[in-house]
């Protein structure tokens, strides 16, 4: 045996070893900061001034004292203007109304903490600038603020409190939900609220610039399909975006922060993600982005930073993962249970307490022929200046390996003998070990903004 050879045995020997050694415990360096930035940002959910007591509804010259009267007085096209407060719950049943007070929050629908709020059941309905609460807390019947079974229906600027489903949306099409205010009960349990925007079998729908926090999942997807989500924002709850079932779906420029996961994808395909950001998921799972069961679906361009994982793969397939920035997360990715064909390039991974972790007993080739990921700890050569190391990397190796099934052997990750093993995985073909090979890494991330990210958000 040659003595470099003979060198690199013996430091896997030794790697190998510390699994059973009795090492201290420590403490992983990655520990993201508060996001009171990101909260700041957000609208104000339960401080809001209280409307007039007696409410009235007006359709041109002829006042209601009540929603319902007005609705059932209503022909298509009519347009019924609500001020006030109204104690009541109400069935919208004609098509081509619209409901609206003349300011936002100028007018409330209050439940009495029973039931459905507001029931749309007609086609081409719009509700406005109206403040809908206190809805019943059964999840069997779907008691929600707003249920809405008619296609074409806008839903915009209200603001949904005290519910157990923000918007629940039934098996209709081109349904809009736009610039809404959605906010559970933050006084009942996690596993025991409702969604905020609920999509069961909608398709064709468009979710725009709400803000939805204290429920169980943001926005859920059930057998939905070309659903368009777009500038929401979501916080305190278990997953802020829920896919189940649904297929062909897009969701773009999203802040999920504060959640058990950020963006859960599961059982689904064609789906696309672009340039959202997760921040700060860290609860029980723990996951920026969330990818099970999913095949020929798109992640890219996406800010995954703070949390447990930044993306986590399970058992996926045929997937571009690409351009993402993954900072500062416990692992940057974890790659499980035979997702083997996926695509990983231009992503920058850089500050994450372990860059990578596959569990797996052969090797993951990434980027034979494209170009491959920055990694903030790789050695890299770029002799000809393209952009691109001439030396492959190893993110998921021996030494990642132990230290997530180990955690106290961390403490060794910067000594002699663990640098030799990480050194000879990425040095073809001295050592060949189970994990994740990137063989044309950046030598420069391709995220100039991750530095002034990083400092205004404080993590």
């Amino acid at each position: 045996m040659r003595e470099g050879t003979f060198a690199i045995a013996s430091a896997v020997l030794l790697v190998c070893s510390l699994a059973g050694a009795g090492v201290a415990a420590t403490t992983k360096s990655t520990d993201a900061e508060s996001v009171d930035s990101w909260r700041a940002e957000t609208p104000a959910v339960h401080d809001v001034e209280e409307p007039a007591a007696d409410g009235t509804a007006t359709i041109d010259n002829r006042e209601f004292d009540s929603v319902q009267a007005a609705v059932d007085a209503a022909d298509p096209g009519d347009t019924i203007h609500l001020e006030g407060q109204f104690d009541e719950r109400v069935i919208v049943d004609t098509p081509g109304v619209t409901l609206t007070a003349l300011e936002r929050d100028g007018a409330v629908i209050d439940g009495g903490g029973e039931g459905r709020v507001v029931e749309i059941e007609a086609d081409d309905v719009s509700l406005e600038n109206v403040w809908i609460r206190n809805a019943g807390s059964d999840r069997q019947d779907t008691d929600s603020g707003v249920v809405v079974n008619g296609s074409s229906a806008t839903l915009s600027a209200l603001r949904l409190t005290k519910i157990q489903f923000g918007v629940w949306i039934g098996s209709v099409e081109d349904v809009t939900v736009e610039d809404s205010i959605i906010a559970g009960r933050d006084d009942q349990p996690l596993a025991e609220r409702g969604n905020g925007i609920h999509l069961w079998e909608a398709t064709d729908t468009e979710v725009r610039n709400n803000t939805i926090t204290t429920v169980r999942d943001g926005i859920y997807y059930q057998w939905a399909e070309g659903v368009v989500a777009e500038d929401n924002t979501m916080w305190d709850m278990r997953y802020g975006v829920h896919y189940m079932y649904s297929n062909d779906n897009h969701l773009e420029d999203n802040v999920a922060f504060d959640n058990d996961v950020g963006f859960a994808l599961m059982v689904s395909k064609e789906l696309t993600l672009l340039n959202n950001t997760a921040v700060n998921n860290d609860g029980t799972s723990g996951h920026g982005i969330l990818v099970k069961d999913v095949e020929d679906s798109e992640i890219r361009g996406n800010d995954l930073v703070g949390n447990g994982n930044g993306l986590y793969v399970h058992n996926s397939q045929d997937n571009r993962l690409e351009s993402n920035l993954v900072l500062e997360n416990e692992v940057g990715i974890h790659i499980t249970a035979g997702s083997s064909t996926e695509t990983v390039a231009g992503n920058s991974f850089i500050r994450n307490g372990q860059a990578a972790f596959a569990e797996t007993n052969s090797q993951a080739h990434w980027n034979d022929t494209d170009r491959g990921n920055y990694w903030s700890e790789a050695r890299t050569a770029d002799l000809d200046a393209d952009g691109i190391s001439e030396n492959r990397h190893q993110p998921a190796g021996t030494v990642e390996r132990l230290v997530y099934e180990t955690p106290q052997a961390a403490i060794f990750a910067e000594s002699p003998a663990f640098d030799a093993v990480t050194l000879a995985e990425s040095s073809f073909p001295v050592l060949e070990t189970p994990g994740i090979v990137d063989h044309r890494p950046l030598a420069d991330s391709p995220h100039d903004n991750w530095r002034t990210y990083y400092e205004d958000h404080d993590h």
